[in-house]
């Protein structure tokens, strides 16, 4: 049930140079803060109109490369580029617009407004930042919940859905602006198994059907194995391995086995 346009900007919209071969590239990025050395030269390409999940043990830095990505943040050396365009080579200004066009977020707690009802928390970057019309913005938002099922819950306030139904209220309004990537920020969290599965089966779902490149940061193996494409593991600060997952998960480098199946033994500690 193909809604929108496959979520794929045509190539005069491309940063120069940009092939469409990888929607997000880090080259030899640096962040630190005071002492703590959070990225030491990461070098990873993300693969456009994939999923990729950004995975690591806690504290290796997954959400700041997000905030590199969406210019949150800005490194310390080294270059960050989302379709061809340098982001930290941005203003202020030209990073907005590339927010708004590029980019959809699904937080960890699906971070909605709680005065709003669900279609208005959806509807609010439409309102915000388009000159649609009501009537467009409405329908839009309406199809939007439709996707994810939850239609019938859009005149309800975030203080009646459970966990499960605010983090597919968040994925909707990550939609909203039919970006080309989408972050999502450790989904998978404060849910049991049985709703983590379902969401992974919404965000594949919902993968197939519109397109666009997905970054999933998490620690769940059973997400990453279910709808995991494409794998980057980060630890200390940089990219230890990375590739098609189903290479990974066969791999025979300690790091890479000890992390994804969850083995005692190998180089990775409690520290």
């Amino acid at each position: 049930m193909a809604i929108f346009e496959e979520r794929r900007p045509s190539p005069e919209q491309w940063g120069e140079g940009w092939d469409g071969e990888y929607a997000i590239e880090f080259r030899d990025v640096h962040k630190a803060y005071g002492r703590n050395r959070v990225l030491d030269g990461m070098t990873l390409k993300i693969p456009a109109g994939r999923i990729t999940m950004l995975m690591g043990p806690s504290g290796t830095g997954k959400s700041v490369c997000v905030a590199h990505a969406i210019g949150l943040t800005r490194p310390d050396s080294g270059d960050v580029l989302v379709e061809g365009v340098s982001v930290p080579s941005l203003d202020d200004h030209e990073l907005l617009a590339l927010r708004k066009e590029k980019f959809g977020v699904l937080f960890q707690d699906g971070a909605l407004f709680s005065s709003m009802s669900v279609l208005d928390n959806v509807a609010f970057p439409l309102r915000h930042n388009t000159d649609k019309s009501e009537e467009e913005i409405v329908e839009i938002a309406r199809r939007r919940l439709e996707e994810v099922g939850l239609l019938e819950a859009a005149n309800l306030a975030p203080a009646e859905l459970s966990g499960g139904m605010r983090k597919r209220a968040g994925f909707a309004r990550a939609l909203a602006m039919d970006p080309s990537i989408v972050f999502f920020d450790e989904p998978d969290s404060g849910l049991d198994p049985v709703r983590t599965a379902l969401l992974c089966q919404l965000i594949q779902e919902v993968h197939e059907d519109q397109g666009g490149t997905y970054v999933v940061v998490t620690h769940d193996m059973l997400s990453a194995r279910r709808i995991g494409e494409h794998i980057a593991l980060l630890w200390k600060g940089r990219i230890v391995a990375d590739g098609p997952a189903h290479e990974l998960f066969s791999s025979d480098d300690p790091f890479v086995r000890q992390f994804l199946n969850g083995e005692s033994r190998g180089p990775l500690g409690m520290d």
